[in-house]
């Protein structure tokens, strides 16, 4: 390790944030938080965390933890009304020893805030600005925080930091967004299954078991429903019934599952963009998770790109005593990294969150097949499971890692392709 010792300011606590916290204060650094929240939480209903994320919460030891409360999905599988299969991968192909983890957010934010051990956290402040050269942050109040040796933008995909390390290449928002609650797994026929259903790309409706967390014993299930971010408002008016009854006949099985929905508060609704950092540090400034990489949820990505950012950037500050080389190294790893999933992201997103018939049709016909060829499915399985590096390399996982995911790991007896 450099021998250096920081006082760092993290702007934003979400996984981004939180996994910097622990990993930098257990470094040595002295760690200070901004999070515009008044009470910090969790953001969102479930995610399905990939073999890179799961090896990250491995070096930082809290792989047993995630395992306790998370679902072992072992396939993803896809089709459309009537069970034509138009999606379908299982993690075996690629290693007997993968597999995704459904996990519930909140669970991941206790995990992680409890590993932090002394937090300096200032909740319910929201900086609006950042003096990069002499590493201070302003907080909407006008008060202005630091010097500090080092601030990270963590602060999400609407990034208020992004524009001070010099303009974006792309900063946009999808017109797309989505529904999202938890439901009971109750007996849920496919418990290590992420299942989707579609109906050109104009519908999409996804099931995501996400296990338990540390207060909520209750196995549960993320659901997901595509919509454009300008019906919200009309859905939210036309009320539940009319809604419930579309999911009915699209999936019956899946409108079981919502038999505790009774109103539109009950969902959250989610937005997304598309945001690619052209530098992603400047001066004493850095950008971190979403805010250096923003990008739609079809390769469900999120959360495993910010775990493999804050495991970068720490690296780097242990290899490189000087920011100067610090940072560039950290932004050379990650942009070698993140660029596929940007690419794949934003071609596949209209596939299904359009109103393009047409793309719908291809990807109903020619998707599967994909998935069958040697080549094809070896690139979509890495890609799934976060580990394509460019369009040829791929992300290592080390040995001792998958050995300890193939000791704690249930046996599961798959079921044959569909």
């Amino acid at each position: 390790m450099a021998g250096r010792k920081r006082r760092i300011a993290i702007v934003g606590y979400g996984t981004a944030g939180q996994a910097m916290a622990v990993l930098l204060q257990r470094d040595g650094h002295e760690v200070e938080v901004f999070e515009q929240a008044a009470e910090p939480g969790p953001v969102g209903a479930g995610f399905l965390l990939q073999p890179s994320g799961l090896q990250v919460l491995w070096r930082m030891g809290l792989l047993d933890g995630v395992l306790a409360h998370g679902a072992p999905v072992h396939r993803l599988y896809g089709d459309i009304p009537g069970g034509r299969a138009v999606m379908e991968m299982q993690y075996r192909d690629l290693d007997p020893r993968l597999f995704g983890l459904g996990l519930q957010r909140g669970a991941l934010f206790m995990l992680l805030r409890d590993a932090l051990e002394t937090p300096h956290l200032h909740a319910g402040t929201r900086i609006v600005a950042v003096d990069a050269e002499r590493g201070r942050v302003q907080a909407h109040d006008g008060h202005w925080h630091g010097g500090f040796d080092l601030v990270v933008a963590a602060d999400g995909a609407a990034s208020a930091l992004r524009n001070h390390v010099g303009p974006p290449r792309l900063d946009r928002p999808y017109p797309w967004g989505a529904l999202w609650c938890l439901v009971p797994q109750g007996d849920w026929a496919h418990a290590d299954e992420l299942r989707q259903r579609y109906r050109s790309a104009r519908k999409m409706i996804g099931l995501l078991p996400v296990g338990t967390r540390p207060d909520d014993g209750t196995p549960r299930m993320s659901f997901f429903w595509s919509l454009p971010r300008e019906d919200f408002d009309r859905w939210r008016a036309d009320g539940i019934a009319p809604w419930l009854e579309e999911i009915a006949a699209l999936w019956p099985q899946a409108r079981d599952c919502l038999a505790g929905i009774e109103a539109p508060a009950q969902l959250a609704t989610a937005a997304y963009r598309d945001a690619v950092a052209r530098e992603w540090h400047w001066g004493r400034l850095v950008l971190a998770g979403d805010a250096a990489h923003a990008m739609s949820p079809q390769l469900g990505q999120g959360v495993n790109m910010a775990l493999l950012d804050a495991w970068a950037l720490c690296n780097a500050l242990r290899v490189e005593d000087s920011l100067a080389r610090a940072l560039p190294l950290y932004q050379h790893e990650r942009q070698a990294h993140v660029s596929i999933y940007h690419f794949w992201s934003r071609w596949l997103t209209p596939l299904f969150q359009s109103d393009r018939d047409f793309a719908a049709r291809v990807r109903d016909i020619g998707l599967r097949p994909l998935g069958r060829v040697p080549g094809g499915r070896g690139h979509m399985l890495r890609v799934l499971s976060g580990t394509q590096h460019g369009w040829l390399g791929k992300l290592a996982l080390a040995p001792e890692f998958l050995g300890a995911l193939d000791a704690r790991a249930p046996a599961v007896v798959m079921p044959a392709p569909a």
